[in-house]
């Protein structure tokens, strides 16, 4: 029976050696046989070593990342990375530009959805296609939650305790419930599917820690799933518009049955129409998986003097926050008395903001209405909202959802 490493060498047309490894601790306790004489803490030196041909980085973060992966690229070694922060960051702009001249590979099928396919897919199947949107769930983590509170009934709370406790969150959470790391991926896809420069502080952000179990309900009612998307959609020519937050997806579109920690990316395009791809998009053996198939496509491409394909990128014109149209679920908490209502739909109307559909609901200490709007801009949306904080009926805002995927 042939080992793992000679089906790789056949894969790949060469023989893979591992040149070395850096640690940042070389007496710690490592599971499976690791020959110490492999083992660096100077990961420069290690970069810059003439026998290391091919760099793989999966530290993260930025630094000592970025300074490892642009010397790499200076000296012509082509890269593979899974590092999304550094590729969302100018630097990661900089930093494909730097290997499109030196002509090497810089791929980081791991950075954005685990095993799935989807850089590769965007890079070389749909290279053809004109796309037009590309929305998904990109956080594992946050899809978990959101599962949990819609089936369980569980609280925002107890849903995050039980992610960290199955792994699937860390012990600070921000970065997955408050969209950071969503954000990260949508600058990258930005890049992959439209061939736009865009970076995480270009995206418009929005976490899921304002859900609540009564907007969950309501959602149901009307018949959503509320999902926590990345979308990234054109607006024009050169225009995108780049955003990450909570939505409301209808139970009939395939995103809405995405669940627990799983990740799906449904794109449309002009020709070939409606596409998804669903899988393991976090853990270890997902990831390291993509980290492979990247690997066997720079060892190919290395071996050939080639590259992997690469459309020329240019600077994004990001959608204006305050221009992106969209349809919206927002909940208010209010003062049970007469009035209210009445007050609350003046200042919709005062902003050019229609209500389509409203449901009201008392509780002990007041009363909660969830409002559904035609179509509206977001500039219009937060004037709203806005006036309504200042609006001494209104006692609090809860989550305010975009509909996403409907037509009106």
């Amino acid at each position: 029976m042939r080992t793992r490493a000679e089906e790789l060498a056949v894969q790949c047309g060469a023989r893979l050696e591992i040149s070395g490894i850096a640690v940042s601790d070389l007496e710690r306790k490592r599971s499976g046989h690791v020959p110490a004489d492999l083992l660096t803490t100077d990961a420069m030196e290690l970069v810059r070593r003439p026998s290391t041909d091919i760099v793989v980085e999966l530290i993260g973060g930025m630094e000592p990342a970025g300074r490892l992966v642009r010397t790499a690229l200076e000296e012509k070694k082509p890269v593979v990375t899974a590092n999304k922060a550094l590729l969302a960051s100018f630097e990661g702009v900089e930093l494909r530009t730097l290997a499109m001249r030196q002509g090497v590979d810089l791929l980081y099928e791991a950075s954005v959805a685990g095993a799935i396919p989807l850089v590769r897919a965007l890079r070389e199947s749909l290279t053809g296609e004109r796309i037009h949107r590309v929305m998904g769930i990109v956080n594992g983590t946050t899809n978990y939650i959101l599962n949990r509170m819609s089936e369980q009934g569980s609280d925002f709370d107890t849903a995050l305790s039980e992610a960290q406790a199955k792994g699937f969150a860390e012990r600070d959470p921000t970065a997955d419930i408050e969209g950071h790391d969503a954000a990260a991926k949508a600058a990258i896809l930005a890049g992959v599917a439209f061939g736009f420069d865009v970076a995480s502080p270009d995206v418009m952000r929005e976490g899921i820690t304002a859900v609540s179990r009564v907007d969950i309900d309501f959602a149901q009612q009307l018949g959503y799933s509320i999902k926590p998307l990345a979308v990234i959609e054109r607006t024009g020519d050169d225009a995108l518009s780049v955003r990450v937050h909570p939505s409301l997806v209808h139970r009939s579109h395939p995103l809405a049955g995405v669940r627990d920690a799983f990740n799906a990316v449904f794109i449309e395009g002009e020709a070939a129409g409606e596409l998804m791809l669903y899988g393991q998009g976090a853990g270890g053996l997902p990831s390291a998986s993509a980290v492979v198939g990247d690997l066997i496509d720079a060892v190919r491409n290395w071996s050939a003097g080639t590259t992997a394909p690469s459309a020329i990128r240019r600077p994004a014109r990001l959608l204006p926050v305050s221009e992106v149209r969209a349809r919206y679920c927002v909940s208010l908490e209010v003062a049970d008395r007469p009035g209210v209502l009445a007050a609350v739909s003046t200042v919709f109307a005062d902003h050019d903001v229609s209500i389509r559909a409203l449901e009201q609901a008392g509780h002990d200490t007041g009363a909660r209405l969830l409002l559904v709007t035609h179509f509206a801009r977001e500039g219009d949306v937060q004037a709203t909202l806005q006036e309504l904080d200042d609006l001494e009926v209104v006692r609090r805002i809860g989550a305010v959802l975009r509909i996403v995927g409907d037509r009106e």
